[in-house]
This record gives structure tokens, sequence and C-alpha cells, in this order.
């Protein structure tokens, strides 16, 4: 690996432990991609020979099988990242005449997929609201250290057991993503902070917070990443209107409410939104059976999650080097760009990150989303 930059890589069915030495040697690449609105996945390249050990004993013990845990923590400057604890889901093995150009690759996903397995049948939770069947649910899955993280919704709707009982349906990850829906919320996996922990996330998309260390380009010596594109698409934002129908009249009438899509946790990152071109009615078609069968409240915070997800119409992409920049750039964060002049200048939500890593080069693909245009300060932490 490169100097101050060191990669740890630790397996096993059940109980994970550092890999052999001959399977470290055999690692050829890493490839690692965490977004904010995907699962995360990873791909693991090793380089095999008749005579290995990963040919002559570990695959066919399976070591490599589907289901397999493996945790990547790469160790930067004597500060250690975790930047993947996931399961095997397929292994590809590509055999060679040519000298050295055997191989096999192992492709898995972040520990979630262990909840997308069994199609559970109508489980019930009687007088529950959604956190603590959340909680309830994650509880077992404990085997992967894994650590609730559960933001309570104002929606808190707990229905009486005599009037009806609420019962689980599908997978326990796809009951945990509807439940996310219903209050406009997310759910994802976050690896760490330490080997064997993980952090199940469910709350609100946050964009607000600290932000790492600036991406910097065209700026000579200060420069740190590699390259760096913006492009501005004002047909993407676009202004939802909610219906909603008042019940203290006869007539009952539908109410249209344009939906704001800059909230506390989705606060602008610019001087200048752009005006949105496109409005959308929630109240018709699909978007209407989606939300009927909420109440007012329920229906708005459906509605703010959707437009905060799409009010992003600028976006970046570029990569880094890891030694130039000198840490690992995590998504779902805010980050500083300097550099690019006084419109696109400013802060930025890490929207996904791709780590490459290969001996003796660590680099990282990273896409950005920003909603506003000039940023609000002329300074980004560095």
């Amino acid at each position: 690996m490169l100097k101050g930059v060191q990669l740890s890589l630790l397996m096993g069915p059940i109980v994970v432990n550092p890999v052999p030495r001959q399977v470290v040697e055999a690692l050829t690449a890493v490839q690692v991609t965490v977004g904010s609105s995907q699962r995360s996945g990873f791909q693991l390249t090793f380089g095999l020979s008749k005579n290995s050990l990963l040919s002559r004993s570990l695959i066919p013990a399976g070591y490599f099988d589907p289901m397999v845990r493996v945790i990547v923590v790469v160790t930067i400057n004597g500060s250690p990242e975790v930047i993947m604890d996931g399961l095997i889901t397929r292994q590809q093995l590509t055999p060679s005449s040519e000298p050295g150009q055997s191989s096999l690759v192992v492709t898995g996903e972040d520990v979630s997929q262990a909840m997308d397995l069994t199609d559970v049948p109508r489980i019930p939770f009687p007088a529950m609201p959604n956190e603590a069947r959340i909680a309830l649910i994650l509880a077992k899955y404990a085997m992967f250290g894994i650590v609730p993280l559960v933001i309570p919704s104002i929606l808190i709707n707990v229905m009486s057991p005599t009037e009806k009982i609420a019962t689980q349906k599908g997978t326990d990850l796809q009951y945990i993503l509807s439940l996310a829906e219903e209050v406009g919320y997310v759910f994802y996996i976050e690896p760490g902070p330490a080997p064997r922990m993980n952090v199940a996330y469910w709350g609100p998309e946050i964009k607000v917070g600290p932000a790492q260390p600036a991406l910097s380009v065209n700026m000579d010596a200060h420069s740190n990443v590699e390259s760096l594109s913006f492009t501005y698409d004002g047909l993407s934002k676009t202004l939802y209107v909610l219906f909603i129908q008042e019940t203290l009249s006869p007539a009952k009438a539908p109410i249209p409410i344009p939906v704001p899509d800059v909230t506390p946790l989705n606060p602008p990152l610019g001087l200048k939104p752009p005006l949105p071109l496109h409005v959308k009615f929630l109240g018709d078609g699909e978007d209407a059976k989606a939300t009927a069968k909420y109440s007012p409240v329920q229906a708005a915070a459906i509605a703010l999650g959707k437009a905060s997800r799409h009010s992003d119409v600028i976006t970046a992409s570029g990569a880094l080097d890891i030694v130039r920049y000198g840490r690992v750039l995590k998504a779902r964060q805010l980050v500083g760009v300097r550099g690019a002049g006084p419109a696109y200048d400013g802060l930025y939500y890490v929207r996904s990150v791709t780590h490459n890593i290969k001996h003796g080069e660590y680099k990282q693909n990273f896409t950005l989303s920003r909603n506003a245009l000039i940023p609000f300060t002329s300074t980004v932490p560095v």
C-alpha cells in the first residue's frame, strides 16, 4: 500500500478475523461504493495460481462463499476508518492459461442484505409506534454489531389494538423502508466506528452539520482533486403541490398546499435557489393512491421528504487521490468546494463515493449535490 495508508481485511462466516497473509498478498483491487439513497456494495479482486492457498484450500472450503462477512478497514496516518462491513453475495472465477492472469472476484453488499432474505409472514405489532417496531426488528441482527440510531418522528401514531393491529409485510428491510417512507425518512447501515460494529440509521436525511475539508480545484499546489465538473439542470427542480381535503364544510373541498423543499434539515446551501420549472400535484394518479390512506400531517411529511430529495439541481462529479486529500471523503455529509468560481464554490452534500484501492494507489470517485448557486460565505473548512 501507499506510505501512510494501510489496508486491513477481516473475513469469516460467523466470527470475523483478519485474513491469512496469503489472502492479503493475492488481493489486487478493492472497490467500495457508498451512496445516500442506495445500499452500499463492495468488490474484491484476487489473483490466483494453481498452487496458491486460495485455489488449493480456501475456495473449496467455502472461505469466499455467499453470506461470508467481509470487513474492510483503511488506516490513514494512524487513523482507522471502516469503509465496508458486508456480506458476500456472488463470486466469479476466471481461469487463464496465461501465468498470473487467473482471478477470483467476490461481490457483496452491506449487512442490510441479511435483513432482505426472508419474507416474514405478517408479524403483528400491537400498540407499538414505528420506532419501537424498528428497534425490535433490528435486535434480531445483534450478531452484526448493529446499534440502532432511530430518530423519533413527529408522527407518533399508536393504533389501538381494538381498532387495528399493525402487521409486517415483506422482508425486515422492506418493512423498515416502508415505515421510513410513511414519514419521509431514510434508512441505511453505516459501518463502524469500530470494526464489527454498524450503525442502523432511521431518520430524516440530514444536510447540516460540520463540513469535511474542502475539495480544492484550479489552485495550483493547493489543489487536491484530480478532476471536478459541475452540472446545473434547471428542469430537475419540481414544485410539489399536496391536496388535503378539509372536513369542516359540507363541500369537503380539496385544498392545494405547495410543499417547500427547504426545511431545517435541508437548508439552502447558497444565496440563489433556482425557480421550479415543473409542478407536480401529489393528489393525482398514483400519488393520490399513495397519500390518500394517510392523515394530512402524514401526507405532508411524505411530501416534504419527496420535495427535499428532488431539490438539488446542481450536481458535481470528480475524482481525488487520498494521499493528496489526506483523509477519506465520506458520503452522507457536507464538504466544501473552492477554486471553482463564485457561482459554484461553497458547501455541497456528498451524494456518493466509490473507493478504488490497488497496490500503490488509493483514489475516490464522488458525486456532490446542492440546491442553490453562490455560497453564503467566501470561506470553507480546509
